[in-house]
């Protein structure tokens, strides 16, 4: 696909049949294993993707914060999960208690004093909110070992909260060669947590693991659903993990080439792109071999990033781009990319079919 004539460089270009595609394969294969899917929306932040996810079979969304819960209840979705241990103040158990009015909303915990705090905040209300003990499988963030579910549970209950469930992020999945084992480790954290859960006597419905790098390693013994995310789109993180193809990725960033150097000295043979830091974001994993990729020159790597400013080498056997030449750009962390902007546009065969909002923009509380 070329990037269509009417679109000014950077900008966010969705492809409408890719994204249809990975959606519709996501919510066949988790289904096909008699997991649920509730695909993260922090990814996307858009009510068009959240539409199209929940039509192809999701039975609900997740989100990482109050504000993405409140946009995406306000258009209808019905059951939203908040995977976070939130720290509940009287502002936020306000917003809470309005959203367990319209919704089924559950939220994360990970530890008997979030519990004691949230219940207390919610106060009467405690009993609409459904609570997710988050279990640290081994990527070391937030969560609870598994020996820890019983006593924050016990704490949620005397709290008032209905406790649901465990959940967990393989965060370390996002690794080279990392994926199987990271499943295996939240296959083992979500067992455990759950039965010693039960034989406390609580009863257990969800145990909620999966990212996109382990999605389809996570079996129903395990887990009952799975929150992917990145899946909709894909990044250059999932590309060098080999989790996708160039093929899947269904974002790009437009891009204009606006200086070229065809090397000489010891300077590097490189163009200059639009696309810096402000629409590409900063991510760089120490194990990824640049900030981004070129969608059409996988060989070429962009080594550094200024707020507008895209440095990229250039393979010695190919031909350098011309200066004003269009390309598209993979960002390496898709999620940080699509927060950046207030809108895409969405593209089939080369054309501009519509333009979406990022209605969840900035709602990092």
């Amino acid at each position: 696909m070329t990037v269509p004539a009417d679109i000014e460089t950077p900008e966010i270009l969705i492809d409408r049949d890719v994204l249809a595609r990975n959606i519709v394969r996501m919510a066949e294969a988790v289904g096909g294993k008699g997991l649920q899917l509730r695909p993260h929306a922090k990814t996307h932040k858009m009510l068009e993707i959240a539409r199209l996810q929940l039509g192809a079979g999701a039975v609900g969304l997740t989100v990482a914060t109050l504000g993405e819960a409140e946009v995406f209840a306000a258009d209808g979705v019905q059951d939203i999960f908040i995977a976070y241990p939130l720290w509940i103040r009287p502002a936020q158990a306000e917003r809470l208690r309005r959203l367990a009015a319209s919704a089924r909303i559950s939220v994360g915990v990970d530890s008997a004093e979030g519990a004691a705090a949230m219940g207390a905040a919610l106060g009467d209300a405690a009993g609409l909110v459904e609570v997710m003990l988050e279990i640290d499988s081994g990527h070391h963030r937030s969560g609870l070992l598994p020996e820890g579910a019983v006593s924050a549970a016990r704490a949620a209950a005397a709290a008032g909260l209905r406790v649901a469930g465990v959940f967990t992020f393989p965060g370390h999945s996002y690794a080279p060669g990392m994926a199987p084992a990271a499943a295996e480790q939240e296959a083992s954290a979500l067992a455990r947590a759950a039965a010693l859960l039960e034989a406390a006597g609580f009863r257990i419905s969800r145990r909620s693991g999966g990212s996109t790098p382990t999605a389809m390693l996570t079996g129903r013994a395990e887990a009952t659903e799975v929150r992917p995310g990145v899946y909709v789109f894909g990044d250059a993180q999932q590309l060098e993990l080999g989790r996708c193809t160039p093929e899947d990725i269904a974002l790009t960033v437009a891009a204009t080439v606006v200086s070229r150097h065809d090397g000489g000295g010891a300077a590097p043979r490189r163009i200059i792109l639009d696309s810096g830091s402000k629409i590409l974001g900063g991510d760089r994993p120490a194990w990824a071999t640049g900030f981004g990729r070129i969608l059409d020159c996988p060989d070429a790597r962009i080594t550094a990033l200024s707020e507008h400013h895209a440095t990229v080498q250039w393979p010695a056997e190919v031909e350098l781009p011309a200066l004003g030449e269009r390309l598209r750009v993979v960002p390496n962390h898709v999620c940080v990319a699509v927060n950046l902007v207030d809108g895409v546009a969405v593209v089939r065969g080369g054309t501009v079919v519509d333009r979406w909002r990022v209605a969840a923009r900035g709602l990092n509380r």
